[in-house]
């Protein structure tokens, strides 16, 4: 009978450890880590976190990073739960914008979420991927 009641108590005291670690990832957010493998190390990569209503206008949180050892790794803290997605490229002349032809077609490698492609610009359903409480590392190809 003790056995029982230690093991219940036991459960009981791991599940709401539990819940409140839980409760802690949530309320402070989680992690995104994107690798990016990139072919050259001229210029850097630019990374813009977002959700439906700002897709492919501002970004929630944007950062930058250096490419080194054929990678640009780019993280993303204190992102609370939700549906979002990432769009990304390779600012090869270093001028902080996405180039474009005259044709209007993007003159730099550009990428999405869900390593998606095709033709005009990203769409919403199919770059977006959903955030829950635990850290989320991805690697989204150019």
């Amino acid at each position: 009978m003790k056995t029982l009641f230690f093991t219940i108590t036991l459960a009981i005291s791991t599940l709401m450890l539990q819940a409140q670690t839980e409760a802690q990832i949530i309320e402070e957010g989680t992690t995104i880590t994107v690798t990016v493998p990139v072919k050259s190390y001229s210029g850097k990569v630019v990374f813009g976190l977002f959700d439906e209503s700002t897709f492919l206008k501002e970004p929630i949180l944007g950062t930058v990073s250096t490419i080194k050892d054929g990678k640009a790794i780019a993280k993303f803290d204190g992102v609370s739960p939700g549906t979002y997605a990432i769009v990304l490229f390779h600012d090869k002349n270093e001028n902080n914008m996405m180039d474009f032809e005259v044709n209007g077609m993007p003159s730099e490698n550009y990428a999405v979420s869900n390593n998606t492609y095709g033709y005009g610009p990203p769409q919403w359903h199919e770059a977006k991927f959903e955030v829950k409480n635990l850290p989320i590392e991805m690697i989204i190809n150019l």
